[in-house]
């Protein structure tokens, strides 16, 4: 009797043990996010694009994406908005790296200067929506949250 006792105390205490570290996981080990952000502008204006899916819906945000194995981050942010905008770009001036943690993942996102390649047009091929803005303009729309240090830098 006293072994069975024991045994389901063991059981107990590692199934409070297994639960307790799988809590410590969800809420202190998140999930890693690196990825680039272009601030396109032409004359004087910024390019702000709406995502149109995921749990950002409807956010608005610099254009770029996820950085893949050996690349880097000017490499990305070519790539990315050819993919998102059909366009292409030059890489200007770095202006920040920002460090946000969502509830679901940590993000770092490096943000860029970027003009259009003579000739270029942005098409929406990802996002809901788009607009130009002027540095006055900036805060007249709903930025998520990384985005919104971002902005802060160009003010």
């Amino acid at each position: 009797m006293l072994k069975k006792i024991l045994i389901s105390r063991i059981v107990v205490i590692l199934g409070n043990f297994l639960t307790l570290n799988l809590v410590i996981s969800t809420f202190y080990i998140m999930k890693s996010i690196e990825v680039v952000a272009g601030v396109i502008t032409d004359g004087g204006r910024i390019f702000a694009t709406q995502r149109g899916y995921g749990d950002q819906k409807d956010g608005w945000e610099f254009p770029g994406g996820k950085m893949e194995p050996g690349e880097t981050p000017e490499q990305a942010l070519v790539r990315e908005l050819q993919e998102e905008l059909a366009i292409e770009v030059n890489v200007g001036e770095k202006i920040c790296t920002v460090e946000y943690d969502y509830p679901k993942f940590h993000l770092t996102m490096h943000c860029f200067y970027c003009s259009l390649a003579a000739g270029c047009k942005p098409k929406l091929l990802e996002h809901e929506d788009a607009k130009w803005l002027d540095r006055e303009n900036l805060n007249t729309v709903n930025w998520l949250p990384a985005d919104v240090e971002v902005v802060k830098h160009l003010l």
